[in-house]
C-alpha cells in the first residue's frame, strides 16, 4: 500500500480508512489478529481486512456496516493523530498551486508538524521528485520518519531534525520550491534562499504576519529581485455551515 499509487487488495500493514457513516472516519493500521472496536460493533482485521478490495463494504459484529478506502493524503489530513496544528485540504490545495508543483520536483518545507502538507506534496512531486522536510523537534521527526514508511512513501522524503533558523535545510542550490510554515520564518529566509535554485523556484510563507515580518528580509536580499504575491482566505459561514 502507497499513498501514491492505488492497490486493489488490503494487506498486513496497509492503513485504510474506515468510514463509519456521515462525517465519521478513522485510520487503522491493519494487522493480522488485531481487533477494532467501531460504533457498529468490531472489526476483525485477519477476517473482515485482509485480502479484501478497498472500497469494500464490510459488516461490523453489531450488524452495522463500513466502508473500508484506500488511503489518500486527503483522508490521512482528516484523520491523522495531531501532534500540531495543520493545515487542510484548501490551504494544501493553495499552495500546490503557488508553488507549480509537478512530478520531479524538488521541495523543501519546514516544520514537518503532523505530516498534512508533506503527504500532499510527496503525492504531486512522485514518482521522479524529492520532498526535504526539516522539523525541530525530535519526536516529532522520528514519527514523521515512521510513519512516511509504513505509508510507503519513505523514498521520496527525507526528514532532517534541527534547526531550519539556524542548519537550514540541509541542501543547496537544489530547490523548485520552499514551504515555510513555522513561527518566525523570516529566520530562515537566508537558508531559504540558498536552497533554492537560482532561476524559477518558488517559495511560499503561511501565515499573513509572518509573511509581513519576512517581506523586508525577502526585498533586502540584494541578491535577488523576488515577487512578492500576498493571498487572502476569507471564511464565509451561511445559515447551515459544513466544515472543511
Amino acid at each position: 500500500m502507497s499513498f501514491v499509487a492505488y492497490e486493489e487488495l488490503i494487506k498486513e500493514g496497509d492503513t485504510a480508512i474506515l468510514s463509519l457513516g456521515h462525517g465519521a472516519m478513522v485510520a487503522v493500521r491493519v494487522q493480522r489478529g488485531a481487533q477494532t472496536q467501531t460504533r457498529h460493533g468490531v472489526l476483525r482485521h485477519s477476517v473482515d481486512l485482509i485480502g479484501r478490495p478497498f472500497g469494500s463494504k464490510v459488516t461490523c459484529g453489531r450488524g452495522g456496516w463500513v466502508y473500508v478506502l484506500h488511503p489518500t493524503p486527503e483522508l490521512w489530513t482528516l484523520n491523522l493523530p495531531h501532534r500540531t496544528q495543520i493545515l487542510y485540504s484548501t490551504d494544501i490545495a493553495l499552495l500546490t498551486m503557488m508553488l507549480e508543483l509537478r512530478p520531479g520536483a524538488v521541495v523543501c518545507e519546514s516544520g514537518t508538524g503532523s505530516g498534512s502538507v508533506s503527504h500532499a506534496i510527496i503525492r504531486t512531486i512522485a514518482p521522479t521528485g524529492h520532498l526535504h522536510t526539516v522539523e525541530f523537534h525530535q519526536q516529532r521527526a522520528e514519527k514523521a520518519r515512521e510513519e512516511f514508511q509504513e505509508h510507503g512513501v519513505g523514498r521520496w522524503v527525507t526528514v532532517h531534525n534541527q534547526d531550519v533558523c539556524r542548519s537550514g535545510f540541509g541542501v543547496s542550490h537544489m530547490a523548485d520550491a520552499v514551504f515555510l510554515d513555522i513561527p518566525s520564518p523570516w529566520e530562515a529566509v537566508g537558508h531559504a534562499w540558498d536552497a533554492l535554485k537560482v532561476e524559477g523556484a518558488s517559495g511560499f510563507l503561511g501565515g499573513v504576519c509572518p509573511g509581513g515580518r519576512a517581506l523586508p528580509t525577502l526585498l533586502g536580499s540584494g541578491s535577488y529581485d523576488p515577487e512578492v504575491r500576498t493571498v487572502q482566505a476569507t471564511l464565509q459561514l451561511g445559515p447551515n455551515p459544513h466544515p472543511c
